[in-house]
């Protein structure tokens, strides 16, 4: 922990529009294919990066979770991309189905994680990962196993939040390589569970995650999911709160506040009001001061070159991107656990 006395930024609950930031820019890939074909076309645009001991970093949810990304995806994935991949996860900080080892694996069964090895990564111990520049941390705990690999793919489903506001790349790894006793406490807690919300846990969050970007950097690339986007994170499992927010395509990019900022972005700009429900959820929650914290502590940049793969990598704008979604939440042949997604 840092020994100083830290204050929190500001605004976290206000919207930043693209034509008001200043600075680089990303490439962030786009596409609006949400399939295994889908998803292999994607991760070609960014994969290159990988190379030795490959880990997956995913959300693999509580049991019976209805909305996080289809099994089947990421089995195709592995089998024609990645065949030596592992993917991984921690134990939880709260008590769940995933809270201890033995449960958590009765979980993975019950999802269907049984087509390639899956590592808890805490399950024998912790390691520490410097923080550098960071005003919260100087060390962030993560599972000691995270250690034995040399490249991650974070491949996230983008969704809602009920502290965060958003679970974008950035919560993925900022809480998810986070140990489950020692590192998420130090995210989530002062002095009594759960007491850090708002722009300080944004902040915790991606002090986090800038630890284990910068151990695996260059070796390091960042899918995002926006499928199936409840407001509650995958969590929650079948008690999420039910999608109705519209079902918009995969993002990818080397550039972790990009790919993050460009949900965010497609998200304000569907039509119809389509955004309505997360956009609640995220300023409410000040979740926006994950994005501008992560352009302070240097992670990446807020501005991005989208690029449609699906019509010759023409350069779009987020608006232009989304301007074909219909409003509503309209379930696919992926879903295999409804949990409150009610058919109509």
């Amino acid at each position: 922990m840092s020994k100083s006395k830290p204050v929190p930024g500001k605004d976290g609950n206000k919207y930043v529009p693209f034509e008001q930031r200043t600075g680089e820019s990303s490439v962030v890939f786009f596409t609006r294919d949400l399939s295994e074909e889908g998803l292999k076309k994607i991760y070609d645009r960014v994969g290159g990066v990988l190379e030795g001991k490959v880990a997956i970093k995913l959300h693999t949810g509580e049991a019976e979770g209805p909305n996080i990304i289809p099994r089947p995806w990421v089995k195709e994935l592995i089998d024609t991309r990645l065949p030596e991949a592992t993917i991984i996860e921690t134990n939880t900080y709260y008590k769940g189905s995933r809270y201890t080892t033995e449960d958590h694996r009765k979980t993975l069964e019950i999802n269907g994680w049984t087509f390639c090895p899956v590592d808890i990564t805490d399950a024998d111990g912790v390691a520490a990962l410097p923080v550098k520049g960071g005003k919260w941390f100087t060390e962030m705990h993560v599972g000691k196993g995270l250690l034995d690999y040399d490249s991650l793919l974070v491949l996230t489903h983008f969704k809602g939040h009920v502290q965060g506001g958003f679970g974008g790349s950035n919560k993925n790894i900022g809480i998810g390589c986070a140990d489950g006793r020692i590192g998420k406490a130090e995210i989530h807690t002062a002095s009594v569970m759960w007491d850090i919300r708002k722009e300080e846990l944004m902040e915790r969050i991606s002090e986090s995650s800038k630890a284990t970007i910068d151990h695996f950097a260059p070796h390091i690339c960042f899918i995002n999911t926006m499928r199936n986007m409840s407001v509650s994170c995958d969590c929650e499992g079948p008690e999420a709160e039910p999608v109705v927010t519209p079902d918009i395509g995969l993002l990818a990019s080397l550039d972790i506040l990009a790919v993050d900022n460009a949900c965010i972005d497609l998200i304000y700009n569907l039509p119809g009001g389509g955004g309505k429900a997360m956009i609640e959820r995220v300023e409410t929650r000040h979740g926006l001061r994950q994005l501008s914290y992560m352009k302070e502590l240097g992670m990446g940049n807020d501005r991005y070159t989208l690029i449609d793969i699906d019509h010759d990598d023409a350069v779009i704008s987020a608006a232009e991107a989304v301007k074909d979604v219909e409003p509503g939440w309209k379930p696919d042949r992926y879903n295999v656990f409804w949990g409150r997604n009610r058919r109509k």
